[in-house]
């Protein structure tokens, strides 16, 4: 464990609280706008912001529009840009998060147990934004950008349907063997837009699969990298910080389980085994130009336990990913 100073230790909480209060916020009351408002509020010291919707998020951005179009005229999707308002411009770092302020699961309709925590569907990018602002407070040189998927994925007439065959920002075309799976698709499209800039690190952060959780149970969040190397440097700053996360294989094999009959990949395994290890195959597809990438699969949601009676949204892997980047970038 690597002590502290005070000023580190209110800047974290000043992150957990932002995470915890955003994710307790009902969708009824947190939609897509809202959760923008929020970052743009909380990170408005050191970033500026770029909102793009309607046609221009069709054009650019179809699979986060597909995903998100079924819901009403005031949930609409958007994908958003946090740029720094200064760096040093000699390391790139984007943080990619998925913000599905409520999932329905689509038309592949969940149970009614399987919805009702279904508001931190967003947890990947709350834990994004509280990064980004924690990297930015203690070491402004860093150049920093935020990419937030963000949607509501409900069910209208304008669903999107299981067997339809959508067209990704990177031109593949994706069958669509589940709507539940709709966080690995939002992501894609931010994942092709931040390898066009080429940076030195992308980070990705979500919610993304009941799988990791029978794995690791709930406190655990796994994580997946393209790197050897990162993925140990990784994992010492867990160990140092003392914020879990733990490292499972990009398995190549279980790739075939992605296969389609009609288009270049499907957005679900065609087994019921080592699903948060396909929806990472999946995601790395969409990875361009080796370039390192860490893909983090939360929880986002704390239950009560022989530390803590707190029941809530939660804030997991931001201490281990912020030491992990100043051990790598300062």
């Amino acid at each position: 464990m690597i002590f502290k100073n005070k000023t580190q230790i209110e800047l974290e909480k000043e992150a957990y609280f932002f995470i915890r209060d955003i994710i307790n916020t009902p969708a009824n009351i947190l939609g897509p706008n809202e959760i923008l408002k929020q970052g743009k509020v909380f990170l408005k010291k050191y970033f500026s912001v770029k909102k793009i919707t309607g046609m221009q998020l069709r054009n650019n951005f179809p699979l986060i529009y597909e995903v998100g179009k079924a819901a009403s005229s005031k949930k609409q999707p958007i994908f958003c840009e946090f740029k720094s308002k200064s760096s040093n411009k000699k390391k790139k770092i984007i943080l990619i998060g998925k913000g599905v302020s409520f999932d329905t699961g689509g038309l592949n309709l969940k149970t009614g147990s399987g919805m009702i925590l279904m508001k931190k569907d967003m947890g990947g990018a709350a834990n994004c934004i509280g990064l980004a602002n924690l990297i930015k407070s203690t070491n402004p040189e860093l150049d920093v950008t935020l990419l937030l998927s963000l949607v509501e994925n409900s069910v209208s007439a304008n669903s999107f349907r299981p067997s339809d065959i959508l067209k990704s920002r990177d031109g593949q075309f994706i069958e669509i063997g589940d709507t539940d799976a709709e966080g690995r698709l939002i992501l894609a499209d931010a994942i092709s837009y931040a390898c066009e800039s080429k940076p030195d690190l992308i980070i990705d952060m979500a919610t993304l699969t009941g799988a990791s959780r029978v794995a690791m149970g709930v406190e655990v969040p796994s994580y997946f990298c393209n790197s050897e190397s990162l993925s140990k440097q990784l994992q010492i700053a867990s160990e140092e910080s003392g914020d879990p996360l733990w490292s499972l294989p990009l398995w190549d094999n279980y790739s075939t389980q992605l296969n389609s009959n009609h288009a270049d990949v499907r957005n679900i395994g065609n087994s019921s085994f080592g699903g948060a290890i396909t929806a990472a195959l999946f995601l790395n597809r969409f990875v361009k130009n080796q370039i390192p990438w860490i893909h983090v699969d939360l929880m986002a949601w704390s239950f009560a336990n022989k530390f803590s009676s707190y029941v809530g949204g939660e804030a997991m892997g931001i201490r281990a990913l912020h030491r992990f980047l100043i051990n790598k970038f300062s």
